[in-house]
């Protein structure tokens, strides 16, 4: 009898960030990354070049999950969700760790995107999702076969998916998966805080 197999699946998850206190946490959140554009000049500057319509503290403070208390309590909510991922990944970690060791924040306006990219040095990337005004672009993911189809005739599903960005709502994919964001086409602000984990 034929069958087909389904092998090699590209894992990506997703799921809020609860917990007490959680909405005071976004709050406090929200006010800290304002604050960090604030002081940032490095940072604005930066953007300014390479991050059109946005802010982001990737090439400037990229460290931030050591920063206050605040960021801290998000770093221990997420490493809860990066070990359920591990555990869903079947990954055996050989008596080492995921720690997290790269955490920067990302704030997007009209016409702010960010190209398709990939974490070559991390084994997890991720964003946490702090403000998304209704319409703002998601987290897009290239069919990690793309580079290999060569002549093979076109697909009738998609070679990109995105996942709708929620506030409150973590994402962690492997960090050798292709993604980005489109332009923002809404005129509110899209925050997140992204980051890397590696195998420590």
């Amino acid at each position: 009898m034929a069958r087909t197999l389904s092998w090699f699946p590209t894992q990506v998850y997703a799921a809020p960030v609860g917990g007490r206190g959680i909405a005071a946490l976004n709050r406090e959140l929200l006010k800290e990354c304002h604050a960090l554009e604030l002081r940032d000049a490095e940072g604005r500057r930066w953007s300014e070049a390479a991050y059109a319509g946005g802010y982001t503290s990737y090439a400037s403070l990229d460290q931030v999950h050591r920063m206050s208390s605040t960021f801290i309590a998000l770093r221990e909510r997420l490493d809860a969700h990066a070990r359920a991922y591990a555990r869903t990944l079947r990954w055996g970690l050989r008596g080492r760790r995921l720690a997290m060791t790269d955490c920067w924040v990302n704030v997007m306006r009209r016409g702010a995107a960010h190209g398709a990219h990939l974490h070559p040095q991390a084994v997890i990337s991720g964003t946490y999702y702090v403000r998304t005004p209704r319409g703002c672009a998601g987290l897009t993911f290239e069919d990690p076969r793309l580079p290999f189809m060569l002549g093979a005739p076109p697909r009738r599903d998609a070679a990109h998916l995105t996942l709708p960005a929620r506030a409150g709502q973590v994402i962690l994919f492997e960090s050798w998966l292709r993604h980005g964001v489109a332009p923002s086409r809404t005129a509110g602000e899209r925050v997140s805080i992204s980051f890397n984990y590696h195998w420590v």
